[in-house]
């Protein structure tokens, strides 16, 4: 047996302190042994003990192990991952049940049988390891769940409009309600989801986000309810659900309205009883999601005509919202893109410093079809591409709108086509001038041609 492990004895018997640490000297890593046990939080401020082994009772006459319990909550107040075994020579099973019950990984009875003891111990230190390793990874998840959810962190907007949403998502966010976000793309639907789950009792369990219009009809079952190794020629271990996996936190089920009947209905069942069924498995395992969904569909025109169910939608509107097109709050985009224009001028080291008023302007004037998101995609483009310190309207890439001609209009996102695009037009309407092209773009000249160059141009 290799020596493994931190042991702290405490014990008001110095003799079980010498026969103990004379027993695990040769086994474990470190062996200290204390016989007051008022020392037990500054040791464990010094050290963290991987096992303790605490006596029961401390005081003469006393065989309640009232002594023992209590100093097994504070171990347990300093470390919640502690593994304690109590160690007693008035031991019985009713008081062995009522110390683990009360947080004791094991229970040793006076005198011991050293190889038990140590098989004891070295199953205790297993299960040390296993809270240790359990505690990074939940650690690593909740790191993870802030860098994933930070682009949803903050809303962005004091428009009246945008009050009702925030006044909403206050009443409903710490209740279980089920809640339907309406909003065409580009609004910020799983902003909304994100801000619900941060702000419930559910907050520190799992948000996962699922885009129902991405999961094919075949994939559906698995996806959402797991599979048995075997159900099916890829199943080549088994795998739970999104359902599953979101139990006792949020479940965010994105584009709704683009599931058919028979799913609309499969969902239906697993959310009245609670449970999943695997692919594969007639074994039921109960579930507990808030759910929150969104669509940018017409789902109550497609309940009413059949394509919806109307007992699902019963089932996941308990409280609506409804966000506003970035058209109708057009206030908030002065806001927006002092927002995005500090992100992206960080994550491109640009030494931009504003934006123009008259840039804010065209902006403000422009009906941004793709809404918020599109917005963003367009400061980014003109944060990359300008080299300016204020951005001017010229930097703003807009498709165009009915009726303007088709200048400005895009054919790709692609940034490099774009801006190839862009210095073209700009040579074409200044008839070859490159300075009066240079000054058009917003570039020097030695710029401008560095990017001839760059193009063939």
């Amino acid at each position: 047996m290799g020596k493994f492990g931190k042991i702290l004895a405490i014990d008001d018997n110095e003799d079980i302190l010498f026969s103990l640490k004379l027993l695990l000297k040769n086994h474990v890593e470190t062996i200290h042994t204390e016989i007051n046990p008022d020392r037990i939080p500054g040791l464990m401020e010094q050290e963290n003990f991987d096992v303790i082994l605490l006596d029961m009772n401390f005081t003469r006459d006393m065989i309640g192990g009232q002594e023992g319990f209590y100093w097994l909550e504070k171990i347990l107040e300093l470390d919640p991952s502690a593994v304690v075994i109590f160690i007693t020579a008035y031991g019985d099973v009713e008081r062995a049940v009522k110390a683990i019950k009360a947080g004791a990984v094991d229970f040793v009875l006076k005198p011991w049988q050293n190889a038990k003891l140590l098989a004891t111990i070295s199953s205790a230190l297993k299960l040390r390891g296993s809270l240790i390793e359990a505690n990074k990874l939940r650690l690593t998840r909740n790191e993870l769940c802030k860098k994933l959810d930070q682009p949803f962190h903050d809303f962005i907007g004091d428009s009246a409009e945008m009050y009702k949403v925030y006044n909403i998502i206050q009443k409903v966010a710490a209740t279980d309600a089920s809640v339907l976000i309406l909003g065409e793309n580009g609004t910020g639907k799983e902003l909304v989801a994100r801000a619900l789950h941060r702000n419930s009792a559910r907050r520190n369990d799992v948000f996962l986000s699922v885009d129902l219009g991405a999961i094919s009809e075949t994939l559906f079952e698995s996806e959402l309810f797991g599979h048995t190794k075997g159900s099916f020629t890829d199943a080549k271990r088994d795998k739970p659900g999104r359902l599953e996996v979101a139990s006792g936190g949020t479940l965010f089920l994105d584009e709704i309205g683009n599931l058919s009947l028979p799913l609309q209905s499969k969902l239906l069942t697993a959310l009245e009883k609670r449970e999943v069924i695997r692919v594969g498995s007639n074994k039921p395992i109960p579930i507990d999601v808030r759910l929150i969904c969104a669509t940018n569909m017409p789902i109550y025109q497609m309940a009413k005509e059949g394509n919806f169910r109307q007992d699902l939608l019963y089932r996941i509107n308990t409280v609506e919202i409804t966000l506003p097109l970035l058209s109708d709050r057009d206030d908030d985009i002065p806001l927006l893109v002092e927002h995005f224009l500090q992100q992206f001028a960080h994550k491109y080291k640009k030494n931009i410093k504003g934006v123009s008023s008259t840039a804010i302007k065209k902006l403000r004037q422009y009906n941004w079809p793709g809404n918020v998101r599109e917005l963003q995609h367009a400061v980014e483009r003109a944060v990359i591409l300008s080299e300016s310190k204020i951005l001017q309207p010229s930097d703003f890439m807009l498709k165009t709108q009915q009726g303007n001609g088709d200048e400005g209009t895009l054919n790709t996102y692609n940034i490099e086509d774009m801006e190839r695009d862009v210095i073209q037009r700009a040579i074409q309407k200044s008839n070859g001038n490159i300075s009066q092209a240079a000054k058009e773009l917003g570039l020097t000249r030695a710029s401008l041609y560095r990017r001839l160059e760059k193009y063939g141009l």
